[in-house]
């Protein structure tokens, strides 16, 4: 428990978390922000000791691909550093903001509650070093325990209890603004120190939006300790496109009709999905801080992590790959009872992102009910796209026995239907993604970033417009002149919209402060 009512803003607490537990400079498991309200002369500071919730129902826990993170007997949360892959799901799971990548050993880090101590019977260091006993700790099961007698007593509050966490630090005599961000107005500039260049970007860029008037702000920080702005950079987002193609191409080949088998759905098809599984595997392996411990997703995993589920459907995607490509070698065609086991894999491949990305629950604008159907509409959009230009590229068709040899540009033309209407549904769904009315404020600030915001050129622009739009228009010419270079081009910009909204979306889901 946190009282407010004592608390002096000394930074004692950060000190000796620092010193008990060896943290390393820049990063910061306990810190104290500074709020301030009203205009001058009359104005006032407020004081927030924030820190890991050690939540009963952790989302770091649960979005944690090896088990690093768990919570003990006792009800701390704490991380197991030796299993940890770096891979950062657990900071955006966190709604708290509680965790960082620790520069000396490239792994998550956290409060731990001194668990260490507490296992000799002591009490944090926070809690002994803090001159105004604002700070204290004890077990909340216990009714004799002091924290339990306030926790009963008296008016408090916990951090983002919408967030259904039931987070375990209570503040008594907190200003409300100070705990939550969404009623703070981001500042770039502080009063005793500098942001990094990264972060006063980002705050930056929401501070514009408020200035638009999508406000709600209360309070103004002058002080904080910095946070990493974006955990997940573009090989996140690169990651997401190159698995709408891999699954895309062999979910085309599969819905296919087995009459088309001798085309390019027979060997190109599955080529391109194993070359992007690769390049997925490969964009994924590099996005971890320690790429050596990769493995242990399979050798340690924790089955409640869609980081785990997502590897196994990418290898089971990859064998079916395989399979088909070796069936398509040696002249044998794939029957029509395994095209559909096939296509549902492909799906499993394009959509398990969605959950993934809804256990990270530090992230609002994530939490969408249309971001699974709209990955699976990208991936048909994907697998069109490249199977088009294959198809130009490479027109050549196979002799197979007992099918008909088509003609080169049959399957190019083929595609321009499915392809059209693929496009319209993504456009549909990118609408409804940004326009809807979402029912949290921080998902509405990130839908407004890119309407509105510093990412709406590109959106606008970019996505809409270049790589929808223009596609689809680009289609229905080359159906009216039958210009092949008008269905290679609307292919092109298909992919490249798919790669920037990928990217965007990605940005925009990390761009509001968590804490």
């Amino acid at each position: 428990m946190i009282d407010h009512r004592k608390c002096i803003g000394c930074h004692a607490c950060t000190v000796a978390c620092k010193e008990e537990n060896q943290v390393p400079l820049g990063t910061f498991r306990t810190w104290v922000k500074y709020v301030e309200k009203g205009a001058w002369p009359h104005t006032r500071r407020y004081f927030s000791v924030l820190r890991c919730n050690h939540c009963d129902d952790a989302p770091c826990v649960t979005i944690c691909p090896t088990v690093a993170l768990y919570r003990r007997a006792d009800g701390v949360v704490d991380l197991d550093g030796e299993r940890c892959i770096g891979c950062k799901s657990c900071m955006q799971g966190c709604p708290y903001d509680a965790l960082y990548i620790d520069p000396n050993t490239n792994t998550a880090a956290k409060c731990h509650y001194c668990a260490h101590r507490l296992e000799v019977g002591l009490e944090p260091a926070c809690v002994i070093v803090c001159p105004e006993r604002a700070i204290i700790a004890g077990d909340l099961d216990d009714r004799r325990t002091e924290i339990a007698r306030l926790v009963a007593c008296e008016q408090v509050e916990v951090r983002k209890p919408e967030q259904g966490t039931r987070p375990k630090v209570y503040y008594i005599g907190a200003e409300s603004s100070a705990l939550a961000p969404a009623l703070q107005r981001p500042a770039s500039t502080y009063l005793w120190g500098q942001r990094p260049a990264a972060e006063a970007d980002l705050v930056t860029m929401v501070a514009a939006l408020h200035d638009a008037g999508v406000d709600g702000a209360l309070a103004r920080p002058v002080y904080d300790a910095p946070h990493v702005a974006r955990p997940w950079g573009w090989k996140v987002g690169a990651y997401l496109w190159t698995k709408s193609v891999a699954a895309g191409a062999l979910l085309v080949a599969a819905l296919t009709g087995s009459a088309w088998w001798g085309t390019i759905l027979t060997i190109t098809a599955p080529a391109i999905s194993l070359l992007f599984v690769l390049l997925t595997t490969a964009l994924l392996v590099l996005d971890l801080k320690r790429p050596e411990r990769f493995l242990y997703i399979l050798s340690r995993p924790n089955r409640r992590s869609w980081l785990v589920w997502g590897a196994w459907i990418l290898i089971a995607f990859g064998v079916a790959a395989t399979a088909w490509l070796a069936a398509g070698l040696t002249g044998h065609a794939i029957p029509d009872l395994a095209r559909l086991p096939v296509a549902l894999l492909a799906i499993a491949t394009a959509g398990y992102s969605a959950f993934l990305f809804g256990q990270a629950e530090g992230r609002d604008f994530w939490q969408s009910p249309l971001v699974l159907p709209h990955l699976i509409v990208s991936a048909y959009v994907a697998g069109c796209a490249a199977l088009t230009i294959a198809s130009i590229a490479w027109p050549g068709t196979l002799p197979v026995p007992g099918f008909p040899r088509h003609r080169a540009l049959d399957v190019d033309q083929l595609l321009v239907g499915p392809l059209f209407l693929a496009l319209l549904a993504h456009g549909a769904l990118l609408l409804m993604e940004v326009l809807s009315r979402h029912p949290v404020r921080d998902a509405a600030l990130a839908a407004r970033l890119l309407t509105h915001g510093a990412y709406r050129a590109r959106f606008w622009g970019g996505v809409l417009v270049l790589g929808t739009l223009v596609p689809m228009l680009a289609l229905l010419a080359a159906v009216m002149l039958d210009v092949l270079a008008l269905r290679a081009l609307a292919a092109l910009l298909a992919l490249a919209g798919l790669w920037l909204w990928e990217d965007i979306w990605v940005k925009a889901g990390q761009s509001i402060p968590l804490s």
